[in-house]
């Protein structure tokens, strides 16, 4: 007999639910984080696994081994791209200290014409923040060094996790589709394999993205004359991972570094190229190129943008989007969970019925009686 708990009681119990897991997630940051993004390079990786084990014939071993390198030898040709184009910027860095003085001379002068607040006020009031600042100089340096140990522990834990999961992932299948009884392990079967194919289709679809808006904007600050269009338009393509946020950063970047070397009227225009090419991305790129299947509304993604980077900082507000669409498939598949489903994605569009309009009318023959 089953036994229907009033909705007090199943509130309670789900608030505390979801309590006991944001409290799991905190104390477990640095194993889960690493865990859940290596599953998804994992299943990134997934068919170039495939492909060596079973068509080159190699050791499933060996061929996961030969993906994770593969996978390092990729990061490390971006990785070694951005330090050539960063040692570029840091030899143009006098010069861009320079600009950045005169621009900094400029706003005080307006300041003290605007504001009548003269200039050696300003700078007794920049020196006492500069004590404040050094003071706390110890716990900063402290802070960034711990947060760099941090990141190489993070980078380790991820490569060692992705190569587990290719390694034993027939596996995990195994171990996920017995888990359940009998008669729903059909429904398991078909949940895992469509969560494997929307999230690799997911992240193919995010790098294409990337890729995409990287040159857009690469072409347009380049017509705009920018310097460093290249680091730039790189810059603004990988932050565009982050939904909403991450193109806000990468425009800030932009518009100072464009301020600092071409004057204000250049980064203006910076500033309406930017909003051009997001709007490009948000409505055409994003629908197109993702599909509507893992899009998630505006409102659930900056809630789970905001609550990933309480959790987890960085790493978390990266995270949340694949594993919202991740949810968003499971919830579809379980019976009861519709309506969170319904939460997370868009809003359907009512179907509008289009009136065929014919230019000549037919004739109706009256016959006489």
């Amino acid at each position: 007999m089953q036994i229907q708990l009033p909705f007090i009681v199943r509130l309670t119990f789900a608030l505390l639910s979801i309590l006991m897991l944001g409290y799991l997630a905190i104390i477990g940051k640095s194993i889960l984080s690493p865990l859940l993004f290596s599953l998804l390079l994992a299943f990134l990786m997934l068919p170039l696994a495939n492909f060596i084990e079973v068509k080159l014939r190699f050791k499933r071993s060996l061929a996961t081994i030969l993906t994770v390198i593969i996978m390092l030898a990729v990061l490390y040709g971006v990785g070694h791209f951005f330090a050539l184009q960063l040692s570029e910027l840091w030899g143009d860095w006098p010069l861009l200290q320079k600009q950045v003085t005169n621009s900094f001379h400029e706003l005080q002068y307006w300041i003290s014409k605007t504001f009548h607040v003269n200039i050696s006020k300003q700078e007794t009031y920049l020196a006492d923040s500069a004590e404040k600042a050094l003071a706390t100089s110890a716990t900063v340096v402290g802070t960034t060094l711990i947060t760099l140990s941090s990141s190489l522990l993070f980078v380790a834990f991820t490569l060692l996790f992705t190569f587990f999961i290719l390694n034993y992932r027939r596996l995990l299948y195994k171990f996920v589709s017995t888990v359940f009884i009998e008669e729903h392990r059909i429904k398991v079967s078909e949940t895992i394999n469509e969560i494997q194919y929307i999230i690799k289709k997911y992240i193919t679809g995010l790098f294409i993205q990337m890729v995409i808006v990287s040159i857009l904007m690469i072409l347009t600050l380049s017509i705009l004359g920018v310097k460093y269009a290249i680091l730039l338009g790189l810059v603004a393509g990988i932050f565009n991972i982050i939904p909403y946020l991450g193109i806000s950063i990468s425009l800030i970047i932009s518009v100072l570094i464009t301020f600092a070397t071409a004057g204000a009227t250049k980064a203006l225009f910076v500033l309406f190229a930017y909003v051009g090419i997001h709007a490009i991305d948000g409505n055409i790129l994003m629908p197109l190129i993702v599909g509507s299947k893992v899009k998630i509304n505006a409102l659930i993604a900056f809630i789970g943008i905001v609550v990933g980077e309480m959790l987890w900082g960085i790493s978390g507000m990266f995270l949340c989007m694949p594993y919202l669409a991740m949810f968003k498939i499971i919830f579809q598949k379980i019976d009861g969970l519709d309506a969170w489903a319904i939460l997370l994605g868009e809003e359907e569009k009512p179907v509008k019925v289009r009136k065929k309009l014919s230019l000549f009318k037919k004739k109706v023959a009256k016959t006489d009686e």
